[in-house]
């Protein structure tokens, strides 16, 4: 496995049995999950690494993915909630508890839907906002990105927060992403210190909205399609693949995976 500029050493990633990634452009590949980045989660999981997604994704995503893949637990809607399994039952865990934040999501959609209509941009809602339980998901591919930009910079002159991935502008009421949410499902569900973080956990990421993240995380992972907007984050990966999306989460897996094989030797 090759990275660009720098490669992680052994030494760098020994410690790590977390790993949070991003899914959209991270883990799937034009909208799949490709076999190759699939036999890796599994891997992962043998190798007693648990993965966790953190994903703008929705609440119908993550039912889905905590039930069927080999993963640990779920963070979705940008923070809004943690999911995990609980024998055959799937419990959600809210920032803020499910009727303040749905209360919130309900008006703030009606905001949205006014603001999109007043700006004349032409964006729509994303098409799974039925199954959103917080937040609000605008579909942004083959909109220019001062389009974006513009009604991001609306959205949070109403007193929103908005997050920007590969696919959609999220949105939402409240004071949480994806990092904040991390951080709580470290220490409060895995019992992690706050010392004991950095070398404990790796992410991996592609997007704007993984900024926070790759500040927070030490052991932070680009996959190549990152470095068309590296220049837009306040954060960037420490390391970054060679490979784009899912393979490129592949290698990095494999990098992980030699890492902990070479602390057990």
């Amino acid at each position: 496995m090759t990275f660009v500029d720098r490669t992680p050493s052994a030494d760098d990633l020994r410690g790590v049995r977390y790993l949070f990634t991003d899914i959209d452009d991270t883990l799937t590949t034009d909208g799949q999950l490709l076999p190759e980045t699939y036999q890796v989660l599994w891997d992962l999981n043998d190798a007693g690494i648990a993965v966790i997604p953190v994903t703008g994704g929705s609440a119908g995503w993550c039912e889905h993915i905590v039930r069927a893949w080999p993963v640990k637990a779920v963070i979705g809607e940008s923070g809004a909630y943690a999911v995990f399994r609980r024998g055959r039952d799937v419990v959600f865990d809210y920032w803020e508890g499910q009727a303040v934040q749905t209360e919130r999501q309900r008006r703030h959609l009606q905001t949205v839907v006014d603001i999109i209509a007043s700006e004349g941009l032409g964006f729509q809602i994303a098409h799974d906002q039925a199954f959103r339980l917080a937040d609000v998901a605008i579909d942004i591919v083959g909109h220019p990105p001062a389009e974006v930009d513009r009604l991001a910079a609306c959205l949070r002159d109403r007193g929103a927060t908005v997050a920007i991935s590969s696919i959609h502008i999220n949105t939402w009421i409240g004071n949480y992403d994806k990092r904040s949410m991390s951080e709580r499902l470290l220490i409060e569900e895995f019992g992690l210190s706050p010392q004991a973080v950095p070398l404990a956990t790796a992410f991996v990421g592609d997007s704007r909205n993984d900024a926070p993240m790759f500040g927070y995380i030490d052991n932070s992972f680009g996959v190549n399609n990152v470095l068309s907007i590296l220049p837009q984050l306040s954060h960037a990966p420490r390391w970054i693949s060679t490979r784009p999306a899912g393979l490129g989460f592949a290698d990095i897996g494999e990098t992980i995976l030699a890492a902990a094989k070479h602390r057990e030797a």
